[in-house]
């Protein structure tokens, strides 16, 4: 680009700029929205700050409150830093971190074992009883529902105190989560290797052993390695309630 062809795109950008300005001077109306939606923009503002106001009325939420809280949040950092050396403590440290990560490990993979054939239960692809489906569908909702403590406290009753009830409460958990994931990811599968295992002879097994599962496996695996995250910092909290971990 040449600088009489830069000079003359410039004029005429300015020069649109002009006539944008004088139109927008001549007719204020025709750019900007409506009456009616600046009225709901406007309501729907009104309404979100209205409640925003009333839950830091609510929850007392003051300057003053935050202020005091900060200072006795100095004052507990001060006894939590510098951490005790106690060698009897740090080893029984040590050991609580190994028992949440060990917990977290057999929760995540017992649920994987479980929820890989219940995926396939719940996929439309793969059951074409829908009563069934939707009630597989249905059961993963209902684990979903049930936070992993209310399970642990359940199942401490059950199996007293320690790190299986936690393993089996991160399971339970995860079957709903995870189940329901495996189900829709085989539902989004390609349909050619099936066809063309189908084509060529193969059963049902077959085709699930080798069109199904390779096209899944990657989301399986992924899913898997997040669920181990997330069920890792679950871990220590169950311990709050005696199923094992650092909490």
């Amino acid at each position: 680009m040449t600088l009489a062809d830069a000079r003359t795109r410039s004029m005429k950008s300015e020069l649109n700029r002009a006539d944008i300005d004088a139109a927008r001077r001549r007719f204020p109306e025709a750019f900007r929205a409506p009456l009616k939606v600046r009225l709901a923009r406007w309501s729907t503002a009104a309404v979100g700050l209205a409640i925003l106001g009333w839950c830091l009325y609510a929850f007392d939420a003051s300057p003053a409150r935050i202020w005091n809280g900060l200072g006795r949040l100095g004052h507990v950092l001060t006894l939590v830093f510098p951490p005790s050396l106690d060698p009897v403590l740090l080893l029984e440290g040590v050991e609580k971190i190994g028992e949440t990560v060990a917990m977290s490990v057999l929760g995540t993979i017992l649920a994987g074992l479980i929820a890989l054939p219940l995926g396939f239960l719940g996929a439309r692809f793969v059951m074409p009883s829908e009563f069934f489906r939707v009630g597989v569908r249905r059961g993963f909702d209902i684990l979903r529902a049930f936070e992993q403590l209310v399970i642990a406290l359940i199942l401490i009753r059950a199996f007293g105190l320690g790190p299986f009830a936690g393993i089996l409460a991160i399971a339970i958990s995860d079957i709903g989560t995870v189940g329901k994931i495996f189900a829709e990811a085989i539902e989004n599968i390609s349909r050619r290797p099936v066809e063309g295992l189908t084509a060529a002879g193969a059963g049902r097994i077959q085709t699930i052993r080798y069109a199904i599962v390779p096209q899944v496996l990657p989301v399986l695996v992924s899913n898997l390695l997040y669920q181990f995250e997330s069920n890792t910092r679950s871990a220590t909290i169950l311990g709050i309630v005696g199923a094992g971990g650092i909490g």
